[in-house]
């Protein structure tokens, strides 16, 4: 088999790690950022209209509340955002070795 044959396989299989590695950042991407929402979700937008005391009270019980939510889904976050920083390294890392394989391709292609 010659050079050039056994760089083009070389080069598909490093296509296919580089997609596979892109997925994985795109499903870690997306989990991080329903996590985000859930926790942008917890914020007060309207504060209903009763009584000062009964919505003070209301507001303190919920902000109790959601103070709880907000540290299981800061936990999960920051388990989120390491898998999705070491998925992003992985598909640069990918991403490198299908260049340099495409560059090599070409170069072996167009010698005499």
């Amino acid at each position: 088999m010659s050079s050039l044959k056994r760089l083009q396989k070389l080069k598909a299989l490093s296509d296919m790690i580089f997609d596979q590695h892109l997925s994985t950042l795109q499903v870690c991407a997306a989990a991080r950022a329903t996590s985000q929402q859930r926790l942008e979700g917890l914020r007060v937008k309207e504060t209903p209209a009763m009584d000062p005391i009964a919505q003070a009270q209301t507001m303190l019980r919920y902000e109790q509340w959601a103070d709880a939510r907000r540290a299981e889904i800061n936990i999960t976050l920051a388990r989120q955002t390491a898998e999705w920083m070491e998925a992003r390294k992985d598909a640069q890392r990918a991403f490198g070795r299908a260049q340099v394989l495409g560059q090599l391709q070409d170069k072996l292609g167009k010698k005499p």
